[in-house]
């Protein structure tokens, strides 16, 4: 009798132990259906929500380059007006010119140095988009270490840039729209994000984690703001083309600008890979990377993967700087 009810007990620990594999195994399905259905299937929110053809203006920080300049574009295709910010006016003024010119929008432009964070600048902007009905802020201006750099080793002013663009920008720009936004019950903040924020990358340790601080601000601000009308969704994103990245050939995993900002535009309130709140991996192949590293391997895996490919790409920008000191000395 003692071995029948001792295998009894082991076909019941068997049993219950394969119910909880099915039901871990079909959860992981479920997500990974789900994730596919949103990047190729399913549609976000519409713009108009936001006051496309209505009158609406869309203000674009970094709006002269790669995919803040392909931001303004497509935001004015929708029929949005646009306000252009970046450093170089005379940028700024072409920009705004081919945009009016093709779409038929109004724009005006900005010119600061974000490095700077110049109070009177935000000041002077703040006065500006105060008598614009702002439908659409994208915090897109940002800026990076010049190469794959330790921490111990990086120029200060390096650092004190990253956090002043990438971190206090986005927050200056944000404080600036959300009254009137929340005035109107309508609004929709995009905060351009990376993977660099999904995992730690060693050799890029403060534009990391300045990434990493917008996905948790964007998470909490987002919630703050879900009651007022306004969406704030933070934009995970691998490499994209552009000069940021110094990537110049596209491929499955990296794209050009403007099929990114078009994923990104069609894709708005779909998580598409993302598993936190007030996020979402729009491009298709970056929401199922987006969805692997959070459900293959750990992240003490990809955080290694991480610094070997960071280390990697060090040494090289470190030889091509040998090979052009090099041929300086030669030239003189």
């Amino acid at each position: 009798m003692d071995f029948i009810a001792q295998d009894s007990t082991l076909l019941a620990a068997t049993s219950a132990l394969a119910l909880v594999g099915l039901i871990f195994c079909t959860s992981k399905l479920a997500s990974f259906v789900k994730v596919l259905l949103d990047v190729y299937v399913l549609k976000g929110i519409s713009l108009k929500k936001f006051g496309a053809g209505q009158g609406a203006w869309a203000v674009v920080t970094g709006a002269t380059d790669g995919i803040g300049k392909e931001f303004a574009k497509q935001l004015a295709k929708n029929k949005f007006n646009v306000l252009l910010v970046s450093r170089t006016a005379s940028k700024l003024e072409t920009a705004a010119n081919e945009i009016a010119s093709e779409y038929g929008v109004e724009t005006k432009i900005f010119a600061m140095d974000f490095t700077k964070g110049d109070v009177q600048d935000f000041t002077q902007l703040g006065q500006v988009m105060s008598s614009l009905d702002v439908g659409v802020l994208v915090n897109n201006v940002g800026t990076n270490h010049d190469i794959p750099t330790p921490f111990a080793d990086e120029d200060d002013k390096v650092i004190n840039d990253i956090i002043e663009v990438n971190v206090k920008g986005a927050m200056k720009m944000t404080k600036l729209v959300v009254p009137q936004m929340r005035e109107k019950r309508r609004g929709l903040i995009l905060n351009l994000g990376s993977f660099a924020g999904l995992v730690a990358t060693p050799y890029l340790s403060v534009y990391s984690a300045g990434k990493a601080f917008l996905s948790t601000w964007s998470q909490a601000v987002g919630t703050e703001l879900k009651a007022d009308g306004i969406m704030v969704e933070h934009v995970n994103t691998y490499f994209v083309v552009s000069a940021m990245s110094k990537i110049r050939k596209p491929s499955l995993l990296i794209p050009l600008a403007k099929p990114y900002v078009a994923s990104v535009l069609s894709k708005i309130g779909l998580p598409c890979g993302a598993d936190i709140p007030c996020s979402s991996t729009p491009y298709h192949t970056h929401g199922i990377v987006n969805w692997l590293i959070n459900n293959v391997f750990n992240k003490t895996f990809w955080v290694n993967q991480n610094d070997v490919i960071q280390k990697d790409i060090r040494k090289r920008a470190l030889r091509k700087r040998e090979r052009e000191a090099a041929a300086a000395r030669k030239e003189n």
